[in-house]
């Protein structure tokens, strides 16, 4: 069977080949794949972030995070901190802020200077684009229905 049209296979081809990017820079740097994500997403808001937003952009499942969370709090590199009656915060300590410059603030610059390298429209063109494709498959997600 051939259900996927030429340009959805070389779609799947870019998205797997930059997953293994981030895997082959998140090994060079000494951290596995999860505790690379983790530590991205904190990174992007500054030194702490919600658990829950951890979840949601990670792409990883709870018990991912969770795991490795506490692998990482037991390493000294972050610790939780509630937030309300449900939410907690996720916060780096000193020797995690450190880590976190020397690997994915690394990979953070790297990003910003590829996108910085390119023409303003293109970065846009691409953006949209990607938004656009984003918001259709949320549409057809929304209408999928258990057969």
């Amino acid at each position: 069977m051939d259900n996927i049209s030429k340009e959805m296979k070389r779609f799947n081809y870019l998205l797997g080949e930059m997953d293994a990017a981030y895997h082959r820079m998140s090994l060079k740097l000494g951290l596995s794949d999860s505790a690379s994500m983790i530590l991205y997403a904190i990174c992007e808001e500054g030194d702490s972030r919600l658990l829950s937003e951890i979840c949601r952009l990670s792409g990883l499942s709870k018990q991912t995070v969770n795991s490795s969370i506490r692998k990482m709090e037991a390493e000294g590199i972050l610790y939780l901190e509630k937030v309300g009656s449900k939410s907690k915060r996720v916060c780096l300590t000193e020797a995690g802020k450190v880590l976190a410059g020397r690997t994915v603030l690394r990979i953070q610059q790297a990003e910003n200077a590829i996108l910085s390298s390119w023409p303003r429209q293109d970065v846009e063109k691409y953006l949209e684009l990607t938004e656009r494709f984003l918001a259709a498959l949320r549409e057809e997600a929304a209408r999928m229905q258990k057969r």
